[in-house]
């Protein structure tokens, strides 16, 4: 039985991935680099995503396993078209598709291509990349993990406000973050709902509270606290989790034999948990889905 504290080559000691190719996004950095280490050590083949290719190249070049580095920045979505289509040239089944990236809490707003930045990059830029993919996970068929968060809960009312994907009329930088990742949680769900009847089965995932990069625009007490000389510390060994220990539930989705045929889900800490109303609401994920396809349809 696998914990909180359990890590990433913990829950995949036992896993052999020679011969399977898994895709990664943010792999330069944190969850994204852990993951790729531990599953290039398993025997995975990783074709590691960055938003330069220059990132995703030193990256690649740590690991001791098979890589191929690419570039994808997820908040341009020419980017993201290129990526996928240099994925698909090199005729590859895709095992798993770990959909990793992210940014958090943004101080002021920023728009861009008409959205709010991280609803355009945590959601619509990894919804178009698993859109254009999903063919090469059907060959295998494979498995979707999409990193959600256990701040999805802390979403804007109504869970994702259609009218105000911009935030021209009100920005809460956390209700955005959880906005966005609420979409993450039902993007994996719709995703599994379309695909699983071809045996490709779509899970998400609440990594847990981390220091990394992502946490660089926290405010208020944590936000003070993993800038003190001791607060990576305190982060990783009282309120929080390591980098090993936080990129184990993706790597445990994402590979553990027992979750085969297993879809739809949200796990956090190696486990199956609950979501928040809004994220078991499946006319709110179909409402998302038609509304990310119709958005995306020049690069679809």
């Amino acid at each position: 039985m696998f914990t909180k504290r359990s890590t990433a080559e913990q829950v995949t000691s036992d896993v052999d991935l020679t011969g399977k190719t898994i895709v990664i996004t943010g792999v330069n950095a944190g969850l994204g680099y852990e993951t790729m280490r531990v599953l290039t050590g398993r025997g995975a083949h990783v074709i590691g995503l960055a938003r330069t290719l220059d990132k995703a190249t030193e990256a690649c070049k740590q690991m001791e396993g098979t890589t191929t580095p690419v570039a994808c920045e997820l908040s341009d979505l020419d980017s993201v078209k290129r990526c996928a289509e240099s994925i698909v040239a090199k005729d590859i089944p895709i095992d798993v598709l770990i959909c990793n990236a992210g940014i958090m809490a943004l101080p002021k707003l920023i728009q861009k291509d008409g959205l709010e930045m991280q609803f355009l990059t945590n959601h619509m830029g990894h919804f178009l990349l698993v859109y254009l993919l999903q063919e090469k996970v059907i060959q295998v068929p494979g498995r979707i993990v999409m990193l959600s968060s256990s701040g999805h809960q802390l979403t804007v009312k109504g869970g994702i406000n259609f009218d105000n994907l911009d935030g021209s009329q009100g920005y809460s930088r956390f209700r955005f973050y959880g906005q966005s990742k609420l979409a993450n949680l039902l993007t994996a769900k719709a995703f599994d709902d379309r695909l699983k009847d071809v045996g490709v089965r779509a899970n998400a995932v609440h990594p847990g509270v981390i220091n990394t990069k992502l946490t660089r625009n926290l405010g208020g007490v944590l936000g003070a606290m993993v800038k003190l000389p001791f607060g990576g510390i305190l982060m990783d060994k009282v309120f929080g989790k390591s980098i090993p220990q936080g990129a184990s539930t993706q790597c445990y989705v994402a590979t553990n034999p027992n979750l085969q045929g297993v879809g739809g889900k949200y796990f956090a800490d190696n486990n199956e948990k609950k979501t928040s109303t809004y994220g078991s609401n499946k006319d709110l994920a179909d409402k998302l889905w038609n509304y990310s396809v119709k958005y995306l349809t020049p690069y679809l």
